[in-house]
């Protein structure tokens, strides 16, 4: 049962075949009383198997995810899948139309909204669609992110910690199966915690992998690479689409966010140059940047230090910094036991 949920679509997802439709959030507005919000949905369903949820464009200004799985909708034939394939390139499709982080619409921020509410604004409607209808369809579910307009990121996938030996087995398997270069273990303590979307997969089971493949707003080619040739090793891996051509996963480096001292902050408002540049090895006290004040270009730039040791996973990207802007966040390998 899915409970209440004002969110509807026409597909059927029982169905064999493609189908390619909308979601529809109920959104009132002076000019549009009975209005929705238009959500790009894909099912593509051959028999019985597993189920794949594939998502992207949760924050709207991160581009690599939505050509990836758009890419895939528009490639896989329905013959050739065994099992379900649930696309949506477009997941939060108001803040993706207007390239932004947050629904212009709500000032919602979709992966901190989970698990949503059913009669809330639209991030928040659509976010308890996403966790009372297509989760519990799902046997794995990978979402796709980048860094947007604040931050630039060493491509690399992300799955939780704190779940079972048999969870955490079956999301290194995941990430083994992607491939990224690098796989980060968090508990979500530095991020969104408890709303974020793989945060109620693992309260329901289902194994999730989050992936950060650029930043800056931008089109990153290699995180686009990453992100094709992963969904197409992980669909084979699960037995969803068998017959197609991969090629082999390189080892993922597992890391891991050691706590908060991995994260490093602004303390004043200025400007930002960075001293170090992403996937660079630095150590505790290390220079970080400085921040040159605006109003008093006179003075000295403040100096930023790390706090801890570990590998620069990604980095601002505005250059104007006001007090508690993150500036960096660090990676340190997992120990061996």
């Amino acid at each position: 049962m899915t409970g209440y949920t004002q969110v509807w679509s026409p597909l059927d997802f029982e169905a064999d075949g493609k189908q390619c439709d909308w979601l529809r959030a109920p959104y009132s507005t002076d000019l549009s009383g009975y209005g929705v919000v238009p959500i790009p949905i894909v099912c593509i369903r051959n028999g019985k198997g597993p189920t794949a949820l594939l998502m992207a464009g949760s924050h709207g200004d991160e581009y690599e995810g939505q050509v990836a799985l758009a890419a895939l909708a528009r490639e896989v034939d329905p013959a050739d899948v065994r099992g379900r394939i649930i696309i949506l390139p477009a997941l939060n499709a108001p803040a993706v139309e207007a390239g932004r982080r947050v629904s212009p619409l709500d000032e919602g921020n979709l992966n901190r909204s989970f698990p949503g509410d059913s009669v809330g604004g639209p991030t928040a409607m659509i976010a308890h669609y996403v966790t009372t209808v297509l989760l519990p369809m799902a046997d794995l579910a990978i979402d796709l992110h980048a860094g947007g307009r604040s931050c630039d990121y060493l491509p690399c996938a992300l799955i939780r910690s704190g779940g079972t030996e048999k969870e955490q087995r079956e999301l290194a398997d995941l990430a083994a199966a992607f491939g990224a270069p690098v796989t980060s273990i968090s508990d979500g303590s530095g991020g969104g915690g408890r709303t974020t979307f793989s945060a109620v997969g693992q309260g329901r089971g289902v194994p999730v992998l989050t992936a950060e493949l650029g930043g800056r707003a931008a089109l990153s080619r290699e995180g686009l690479a990453i992100a094709e040739r992963g969904l197409r090793r992980v669909l084979k891996r699960y037995g969803i689409l068998p017959d197609i051509e991969t090629d082999a996963a390189t080892p993922t480096r597992f890391m891991r966010v050691r706590g908060r001292g991995a994260f490093v902050y602004a303390v004043r408002k200025g400007l930002f140059e960075p001293a170090v540049d992403l996937g660079a090895v630095v150590q505790a006290c290390e220079l970080a940047g400085v921040i040159h004040a605006v109003d008093r270009p006179w003075q000295t730039p403040e100096p930023v230090a790390f706090t801890e040791h570990g590998m620069v996973a990604c980095r601002r990207a505005p250059t104007l910094t006001v007090p508690g802007d993150c500036l960096y966040k660090l990676l340190v390998d997992v120990d061996p036991c």
